[in-house]
């Protein structure tokens, strides 16, 4: 076996070794497990239930990351993204009022087209021709919107007149949520890790001796922890083609703004992690591999099929780079662990959102710190800027994106840079400003 393991994942060719990459599996899992219990809590705003969603969470998971680990053969584990999952909850089911089976629809074509687009050499002129300005600008005003919607789980900004305001400090849950986003900036910046995990462990624990608003404990216990997995069959294909084609206009810049999302964000993802594990950016490996943009495409149609949002590589991948994982190896210990989890689902969906809107808080906060790319002059930087505004105060991303690319296109026409308004910019804000139109007659 070890002799076989080695063949098929060239372990000693890329200078690595069977403990080493189990080791580094261990790390990624324990850096990422967390998303069973935060991807459940936002999907479960949409109405499906929160048991099904820890299933589906578990299986996209496992499907993702074992396309990865035995195809592409790469050190990167999937799971449903934590920027998608906000996008199919917040935006596409609540804003857009879309049902969760034509939001799942979306998702099923978004990873078609990743798929497509990641075997063909459209990809790479995708990535060069599009604009930095919004690609920055999609990062971080999907960062502030996560970090907000924590806020908001967790009871720390409450509505107001004016928008939000600092709840009173007066009901324990308040300050105990306060406390557990403190908790996780602290072990993050320590690097102790599986910080996030833990946080959430904490606070679950915590929970069950304070006090909610209506004075009862935060976290209920479950009568068992152990259980047998019971998967919800219902949402085996869970597609709504009927509707999606009736509503195409309204849909179809959803999916390509879906579809750009993961599309970007996988793309930064899997360069960072293959480039720090020197399977990229090198002289030997100067290209990522266009097996591993497949594998992520593939990833999130599995995932749709499976009843879950868009499945994507996860950053916290590097964990594993760092703890000297060159290998699918490692990928396919993540996919074990995940699989062996789904018999503790009755602990899991124990665990209140307020435990997990730390996690919220930390992961947007993280893709904020894409500011640090921020141009130095004002006709670069404006437009990514005013992305991140209006996402922050009005909660919504279409219209972020939207005023992005047609200020975007605004400024390329007052300073007369006519290069810069390509035919793909051209198509982008004639989609966009017909999502708008069609949105605001709903």
């Amino acid at each position: 076996m070890p002799a076989l393991l080695d063949r098929y994942f060239h372990i000693s060719r890329r200078g690595s070794t069977i403990g080493r990459e189990i080791i580094a599996g261990l790390t990624i899992f324990g850096a990422m497990a967390y998303i069973v219990a935060v991807n459940p809590a936002i999907l479960a705003s949409t109405g499906l239930a929160r048991h099904d969603m820890v299933m589906t969470t578990i299986a996209g998971a496992v499907a993702g990351t074992l396309i990865m680990a035995l195809w592409a053969r790469l050190p990167i584990a999937l799971a449903p993204a934590m920027s998608s999952n906000v996008l199919f909850a917040q935006v596409i089911v609540q804003q857009a009022h879309v049902r969760p089976t034509t939001a799942f629809t979306v998702v099923f074509f978004s990873g078609l087209c990743f798929t497509v687009l990641s075997l063909t050499r459209v990809r790479q002129k995708i990535i060069r021709g599009f604009p930095p300005a919004i690609i920055l600008g999609i990062q971080i005003a999907i960062g502030a919107f996560i970090a907000r919607i924590g806020l908001l789980s967790a009871g720390i900004a409450i509505p107001s007149p004016m928008g939000l305001s600092f709840a009173p400090l007066s009901h324990p849950s308040v300050v105990l949520a306060l406390a557990g986003i403190f908790l996780c900036a602290l072990l993050s910046v320590l690097r102790v890790p599986a910080a996030l995990l833990l946080t959430i462990v904490i606070l679950t624990l915590a929970g069950i001796f304070v006090p909610d608003a209506s004075h009862h404990p935060i976290t209920t216990i479950p009568a068992h922890i152990i259980d047998w997995p019971h998967y919800p069959t219902a949402l085996l294909f869970p597609f709504d083609f009927h509707d999606f084609f009736n509503h195409l206009g309204l849909l179809l810049p959803i999916t390509l703004y879906v579809l750009l999302s993961d599309f970007f964000d996988a793309t930064g993802t899997m360069m960072s992690v293959t480039h720090r594990a020197g399977l990229s950016g090198t002289a030997e490996h100067p290209d990522l591999d266009h097996r591993a943009f497949a594998s992520d495409g593939a990833a999130s149609v599995v995932g749709a099929v499976l009843g879950t949002c868009t499945v994507s590589a996860y950053l916290e991948s590097l964990a594993g780079a760092e703890a000297g994982g060159r290998t699918g190896l490692s990928a396919l210990i993540v996919a074990l662990l995940f699989a062996l989890s789904c018999v503790f689902w009755p602990l899991l969906t124990c665990i209140p959102a307020l435990a997990t809107a730390p996690v919220l808080v930390l992961v947007g906060l993280g893709m904020l710190g894409a500011l640090t790319r921020l141009p130095a002059t004002l006709e670069e930087s404006i437009t990514p800027l005013f992305m991140l505004l209006i996402a922050v105060i009005t909660g919504n991303f279409m219209l972020s994106l939207t005023c992005g690319m047609l200020l975007y296109t605004g400024v390329a026409l007052v300073l007369r840079r006519f290069n810069r308004i390509t035919p793909i910019i051209i198509g982008l804000d004639i989609a966009f400003i017909c999502y708008m139109f069609l949105q605001s007659r709903l």
